[in-house]
């Protein structure tokens, strides 16, 4: 989905090197539409929720998680399905389909970037067949550091100092902090795996 934010033509590649036929789109009906619809997001919280808001994004994520259709959140895209973004001592309202707040990561050195591990869910669909050693590729100062939703999602974390949610899969909605276009094979392989339960 195009609302102005994200690395939409990384992430377009990335689809379509599994086997996915992608269209980048800022049509609500498309999106609406679409057998998978994913979610980037680059730079601040608050600048994604405005343009996410100016194409009504955020009520067709709404209408798609509760029809059950697929919707993957990446990076940014993944800290707007919370309820709240704290950035520089402000708080912005998410989209709300988690509860829980999006916050700095308390480490001496932030941005989080680079290639680091995760503790995939035992039962994860996304990181099936996956190694455990596993890396992929993080930019990133904020995360949510806590899970407040259903006991019964599915949740991978990494550690940057300290915990974070490094994805989550939650009935039809998926996301990850990590960026799987920019994690080589093993992003790609995670792709798949999302792509194939479409």
């Amino acid at each position: 989905m195009d609302y102005g934010s994200g690395n939409l033509r990384s992430a377009q590649r990335a689809l379509e090197r599994v086997g996915a036929d992608v269209e980048v789109t800022a049509d609500a009906q498309a999106a609406a539409a679409a057998d998978g619809l994913v979610v980037p997001g680059v730079g601040a919280f608050e600048a994604c929720m405005t343009g996410l808001r100016k194409i009504g994004g955020e009520q067709i994520i709404a209408e798609r998680v509760a029809a059950g259709r697929p919707v993957l959140g990446v990076c940014v895209g993944m800290q707007i399905l919370f309820a709240r973004g704290v950035e520089f001592g402000v708080e912005s309202t998410g989209c709300g389909q988690w509860p829980g707040a999006v916050t700095q990561l308390e480490a001496p050195v932030i941005p989080h970037m680079g290639w680091n591990v995760v503790q995939s869910a035992p039962d994860s669909a996304l990181f099936k067949g996956l190694p455990s050693d596993t890396r992929f590729y993080f930019v990133h100062s904020y995360a949510a550091q806590q899970w407040e939703g259903s006991p019964e999602a599915r949740l991978t974390w990494a550690t940057h100092q300290v915990p974070f949610l490094a994805a989550v899969e939650d009935g039809a909605l998926s996301a990850t902090q990590f960026h799987p276009e920019k994690s080589g094979d093993a992003g790609a392989a995670m792709l798949s795996n999302w792509v194939e339960n479409l």
